[in-house]
């Protein structure tokens, strides 16, 4: 069986990683257990994620709530119906607009089966994901922690997490994506718990860098 977070398990195992790592322990004292920050399956969520790419998230959110209101359910059939300049005004990048059309047709041509992922390893759901254009390590690294929430995925490439280390850790500089990847293996198999942990600092924390 395939292990999954729900929001007792995360509380039970933000106190393992706590009680290991005493900056973690800090955040826990501090901020309380962070959220879940759970996302339903399918496509309107995987193309949401897609949008977070390199922005910020209130941007990302601008731009989906503007489609929302523009299609009332976003589905794979009516994305595709939706032109340049309907995806344009609603924020969309010429290079967003690719990737999410590119998502719509391997769903509609039944490449790619979203319910099925739940039923996949991690490394199996990395890779069909990353198949598509589109999509690298980070945004199959959210889907699998926040929809699929499997609990030791780390999510490559978050800005965030790596602000949030440096002042966690009191770090000398903000640590590159590959050396912040290699700290997290020090957290296995909790690493989907030590970055919530990180992002409950983040979010709950002013910072100049």
């Amino acid at each position: 069986m395939i292990r999954t977070l729900n929001r007792e398990g995360l509380s039970q195992a933000a106190k393992l990683v706590a009680a290991k790592t005493p900056p973690f322990k800090i955040i826990l004292d501090r901020f309380g257990v962070p959220p879940l920050w759970d996302r339903p399956a399918g496509f309107s969520t995987l193309l949401y994620i897609i949008l977070e790419q390199q922005v910020s998230l209130a941007s990302a959110k601008a731009t989906y709530e503007k489609l929302l209101l523009k299609m009332g359910s976003i589905d794979p059939q009516a994305f595709l119906k939706l032109d340049d300049d309907e995806l344009k005004s609603a924020g969309f990048s010429r290079q967003k607009t690719l990737y999410g059309r590119g998502v719509a047709r391997e769903i509609i041509e039944g490449h790619l089966n979203l319910g099925q992922l739940s039923s996949m390893p991690d490394e199996l759901v990395k890779t069909k994901l990353m198949s598509i254009k589109g999509i690298g390590h980070w945004t199959s690294g959210i889907y699998l922690l926040m929809v699929l929430l499997r609990p030791d995925v780390w999510p490559h490439g978050d800005r965030a997490l790596a602000v949030a280390a440096y002042e966690v850790f009191n770090l000398s500089d903000v640590p590159d994506y590959s050396t912040l990847q290699q700290m997290a293996e020090l957290w296995k198999p909790w690493r989907s718990v030590a970055a919530r942990l990180l992002w409950h600092h983040y979010l709950g924390t002013s910072r100049k860098k």
